[in-house]
């Protein structure tokens, strides 16, 4: 049996986070070409060979695979393991350094803490995906408390990766055209899964760990946050998109009864608020491309005595545009 293994809940998740064949060589006689002075007799009929298969190559005819052919090889084959002693010795080892950190962590010692969680994450057997994941999300915490943005969404996201092999997350629902609902309604989802090789996969790995599906849960919303706080901190538009797409994440109907009353609140209100924040994001990162391309264009033709400003893009009636060349373009107002 593997030992179980426990996560820090962290408080401020709520607030901060291309051969050769057929040759025709022209120096080769055939042996039934007649040669002067030199009387050959007929050579009698060979009987004809079929040509080999190549090395490598199916001789019959290739067909598609069929669905089921296709989920199936999709599976990845089960990792190698170690012998059930040195498991559980390296798990233990790596349980300890944890508790060591987790008490850190609470004191608020979180470099200190980072360091022991990362000592336990190089002891743990690549293959315990649950105990992997609850490390990862640890060490994403400790990023948080630590301002380091961009390490806390790539802990967050390889916890995450861990527990793929679990319970896969939900598929996120397309987003609305824009104008359509201001106000962000919460994603619905209903239906019954198919058992798939896949999901029959997913289950064996589950029921192999130990864990429930509850507890799976529990630790992907945990994750979720942290990544999208980190993310909303990071600020940049792609960032922000990821945010929201993990709140979206989190009020779907197989995540969001694992979340607590406030965190609810909490995600229901910053994925509202993201809104405006994508727009304003996505206006400055576009007006600094921009920047940039005028920049490199007026670089490449000043030495013709030209600049961008001698080009004019006009917009037609038809909503397509056509430029305009300008010999002596009006400067821009100070």
């Amino acid at each position: 049996m593997i030992e179980r293994v426990t996560e820090i809940d962290s408080d401020d998740d709520n607030s901060s986070f291309k051969s050769i064949e057929n040759s025709d060589d022209e120096a080769y006689h055939s042996p039934n070409e007649e040669t002067p002075g030199i009387t050959t007799q007929p050579t009698p009929p060979q009987p004809k060979r079929e040509r080999p298969p190549r090395l490598g190559k199916d001789p019959k005819t290739a067909s598609s695979p069929t669905p089921v052919e296709e989920s199936q090889s999709a599976i990845p084959p089960p990792p190698e393991r170690f012998p059930k002693d040195e498991e559980d010795s390296l798990l233990a080892q790596s349980n300890d350094l944890k508790v060591k950190a987790n008490t850190l962590f609470a004191n608020g010692s979180h470099e200190n803490a980072l360091q022991q969680y990362d000592q336990a994450l190089a002891l743990c057997p690549n293959y315990l995906d649950y105990p992997l994941a609850i490390l990862r999300s640890n060490i994403s915490a400790c990023n948080l408390k630590l301002q380091d943005w961009d390490a806390a969404v790539k802990a967050a996201t390889r916890g995450l990766d861990c527990l793929e092999n679990l319970e896969p997350l939900p598929k996120p629902t397309p987003k609305p055209k824009t104008g359509d609902d201001k106000a962000a309604p919460l994603p619905e989802e209903t239906g019954v899964e198919e058992v798939t090789p896949a999901l029959e996969a997913h289950l064996a790995a589950l029921e192999l760990s130990g864990q429930t599906l509850d507890a799976v849960k529990k630790l992907q919303t945990k994750l979720l946050l942290r990544r999208a706080t980190a993310s909303t901190q990071l600020a940049t538009w792609s960032a922000l998109q990821s945010a929201s797409e993990d709140y979206s994440l989190l009020l779907s109907p197989s995540l969001r009864p694992f979340l607590s009353p406030t965190d609810d609140r909490n995600v229901v209100t910053r994925f509202r608020a993201l809104g405006p924040r994508l727009e304003e994001a996505r206006t400055n990162e576009m007006a600094e491309m921009m920047g940039k391309l005028k920049g490199l264009g007026n670089s490449l033709l000043k030495p013709f005595g030209l600049s961008t400003s001698n080009f004019q893009f006009v917009k037609g009636e038809g909503g397509g545009y056509s430029m305009n060349f300008e010999q002596n373009p009006k400067k821009d107002d100070a």
